[in-house]
């Protein structure tokens, strides 16, 4: 019974004086040993986990053995990203005219072979960065968006665009409730607008609005009168992302068997499919693949241009794109657009590559693919190992080891049930805080700033 007290008063004094330490560092982050030559210290989410000659760099990625079993077909494939456009039409989303550029450059960089770089007739600072994008001379085609509208084709045409994507809702729904007219007088005003932007020397997208609820004889019909009025592209524009896997392939199939001009996906995420149905729709045939950085968007966003890059290549074996320009792509959006990019969004999140658990991290040290589909490098992030309740004595010891510290089998022990104890805050500890702990272990006496 007293060995059983004193033990619960040692628990209880060792979780307070990491309360106290705590309370310093939130004084002031950086504590100093008053004597005593400190090693090199890494900041435990930037360099010490990240570092090539620390951690064995995996090679490539681990490839889906079922591929070929599946009879994983070839894709012919262009990627029109929308970040631009559909990314800024997500609620508080606001470009300015120079991070419109910015973005811009970089999605060229990468390869995107389509930029959309808005929609002009909105305003006159609008049209004015969607020129100055043109004017960038960038090696990808530069589209903007216009309703079945000539003055909208005609402020395109300003701008010196390349492609023009001529829209109409074709749903009873839209026709009703939004455009308030017959579906022949809409199919009339697209296939008008068509036609006068192909005399103007424009490449030409028609995308019906709301496609994948649009009665399925009357698409297709309306898709064949746009290839007869020339147009370049039909898009398949799923508004609502309603559709599944399944049903995109079958939609795809269907319309292949209908027109011969190149067919543009263009989905939604409302329920997390966007990705998936994408891809289905170019194993169906479907030429352009539509996409926004981090999946920006209206109410649950757009296809992510980072998954579907990685896919393409783990997947589809399609290496067109500089895929490690991704991470840094992910940032500047986020920042730019103010949205922040979920911890565990895979490709770009804080976790896409972080390791806590005890028995992964000592996996991972000994061979990354273990626990990583992919190298971090592909995609220009980096593996980060995680202190906190799950970190197991192997971590521990590599990470002490790294940071200059070689501690006995007794002591890592000792300092990993510390470690445990910190989870008692709800968060992990950095390398400072872990290196505190050491120097308590050895009884060094540590110089604390006052509050």
């Amino acid at each position: 019974m007293f060995t059983r007290i004193a033990m619960s008063y040692y628990r209880l004094w060792n979780v307070l004086i990491l309360y106290i330490m705590w309370g310093f560092n939130s004084v002031s982050h950086i504590a100093t040993p008053v004597s005593n030559p400190s090693p090199r210290i890494y900041p435990l989410e930037t360099d010490l986990c990240n570092e090539s000659s620390l951690l064995l760099v995996m090679q490539d990625y681990s490839e889906n053995q079922f591929l070929a079993l599946a009879r994983t077909p070839p894709l012919d494939i262009e990627i029109c990203d929308v970040t631009l456009r559909d990314g800024e039409q997500m609620p508080g989303v606001v470009f300015r005219p120079d991070e419109k550029l910015d973005i811009a450059m970089r999605l060229d960089e990468i390869g995107v072979e389509v930029i959309e770089a808005g929609f002009p007739v909105v305003s006159k600072a609008e049209k004015s960065a969607v020129r100055e994008i043109c004017n960038l001379d960038l090696d990808a085609k530069i589209s903007a968006l216009s309703r079945s509208v000539k003055a909208d084709v005609d402020a395109a045409l300003d701008c010196g665009v390349d492609i023009i994507s001529v829209f109409i809702a074709t749903s009873e729904l839209h026709l009703k409730y939004k455009l308030h007219m017959s579906c022949p007088e809409a199919i009339r005003c697209a296939l008008d607008t068509v036609e006068y932007a192909k005399d103007h020397g424009l490449i030409v997208r028609f995308s019906a609005e709301d496609a994948t609820r649009t009665d399925f004889e009357t698409l297709k019909k309306l898709y064949k009168k746009a290839e007869e009025y020339h147009a370049d592209y039909i898009s398949v524009a799923d508004t609502v992302g309603v559709m599944n896997p399944r049903t995109t392939y079958y939609m795809i199939s269907e319309i292949k068997k209908v027109v011969k001009i190149p067919i543009c996906m263009h989905c939604h995420d409302d329920l997390g499919m966007a990705l998936a149905n994408t891809l289905a729709g170019a194993e169906a045939g479907a030429k352009q693949l539509h996409t926004t950085v981090n999946g920006i968007g209206e109410r649950s966003g757009n296809t992510p241009l980072e998954e579907m890059l990685v896919t393409l290549k783990l997947h589809y074996g399609v290496d067109a794109y500089d895929l490690t320009r991704l991470k840094d792509l992910s940032k500047l959006v986020e920042s730019y657009s103010g949205v922040s990019v979920a911890k565990n969004k895979a490709v770009v999140g804080v976790n896409a590559f972080a390791h806590e658990s005890g028995i992964h991290v000592a996996a991972v040290l000994e061979e990354p693919r273990t626990y990583e589909l992919y190298s971090p490098e592909i995609v220009g992030a980096a593996r980060h190992i995680i202190i906190g309740k799950h970190t197991g004595a192997k971590a521990l010891k590599y990470i002490t080891e790294r940071m200059g510290y070689h501690l006995k089998e007794r002591e890592v022990c000792e300092l990993a049930e510390k470690v445990k104890m910190c989870s008692e805050f709800k968060r992990p500890i950095n390398c400072e805080e872990l290196r505190r702990l050491i120097l308590g272990m050895e009884n060094l006496e540590i110089s604390y700033p006052g509050p």
